[in-house]
């Protein structure tokens, strides 16, 4: 193994915090990853791994070799990238938010990956907040305001989103009118991924946001059984448009208070601070972006 491939595999080692997840994660066995970094600790005459029955973490000397290893390869990357016909390759990682994708990546994806044949790619499904370099993620795909100040994001889109309930529904508890005639009314509860509560609905009166929330009979953690609930005539929701075009088209759901809609819902993707942007994720992202920008102009 040659010195920037050692460098390439003690980089997955860090970041995964095992020897076995990067060996899967490059496809080698992992008597080779054992094999490669002995080596490359007896090249630097110093030790870059403290092993434990757990996991794997860098000593200061192995945490500084980090650094510059992720530099090195972000700058080897760039070079190669800028001459010729040079593609990006690799395993590229992405966790995507599972409806969205079957929506706006998932139809292109054909020929994204025809464009570039020396790239594979792996789509994991969650709307979780997740650690990406330990998990081996590349970039995320994810709804609302990013919280979080180590992630860099590319906004891909922006969402209408729409007030629905199912024909039944509206026949035992009324059609709204205004946010003020909610009583009575229920909502499907959405629950936050991280705080554990109810997302409010949010209406837009006078040019003001206003969140309501109301008495929940079901919740729920899942966008599409948020909508299949929903159809059973079990409350109100709002979701993106995109995602209820077809229901609403069949009648299936009805949109309701359509004079005070909800604010639209960001779409961004997202990558770690600490990380160059490496060529795989860079033609990922504009890919993507252009997309999104696709999708929602046909659907406006």
């Amino acid at each position: 193994m040659d010195r920037f491939d050692a460098m390439r595999l003690f980089t997955r080692i860090v970041e995964r915090r095992s020897f076995t997840s990067a060996a899967q994660d490059l496809g080698i066995p992992r008597s080779t990853v054992t094999e490669a970094v002995q080596q490359l600790e007896a090249r630097l005459g110093v030790r870059l791994l403290q092993r434990t029955t757990r996991q794997v973490s860098p000593t200061l000397d192995g945490e500084a070799y980090y650094q510059r290893c992720l530099r090195l390869i972000a700058d080897v990357e760039d070079a190669e990238s800028a001459f010729g016909d040079a593609q990006p390759r690799g395993l590229l990682r992405v966790d995507v938010h599972g409806a969205l994708a079957r929506h706006f990546i998932l139809p292109g994806l054909p020929a994204f990956l025809a464009r570039y044949p020396q790239l594979t790619l792996h789509l994991s499904e969650g709307d979780r907040l997740i650690d990406l370099v330990r998990e081996g993620v590349d970039c995320v795909l994810r709804v609302g305001e990013p919280a979080d100040s180590a992630m860099i994001g590319r906004r891909v889109g922006m969402l209408d989103e729409a007030t629905c309930a199912a024909p039944a529904y509206l026949e035992r508890f009324g059609t709204p009118t205004a946010p003020d005639a909610l009583d009575g009314h229920r909502m499907i509860g959405f629950v936050h991924s991280v705080t554990g509560g109810y997302f409010p609905l949010e209406f837009i009166v006078d040019g003001v946001a206003r969140a309501v929330t109301l008495p929940v009979t079901v919740s729920v953690s899942n966008a599409m059984t948020n909508v299949a609930v929903a159809k059973l005539g079990l409350g109100l929701i709002q979701v993106p448009r995109y995602h209820v075009q077809q229901d609403l088209a069949d009648g299936t759901l009805v949109e309701v208070l359509t004079d005070f809609p909800p604010s639209p819902t960001p779409v961004s993707l997202l990558y770690p601070r600490s990380r160059q942007l490496s060529p795989r994720v860079r033609v990922f992202i504009d890919w993507a972006s252009r997309e999104f920008a696709a999708r929602l102009e046909a659907s406006a």
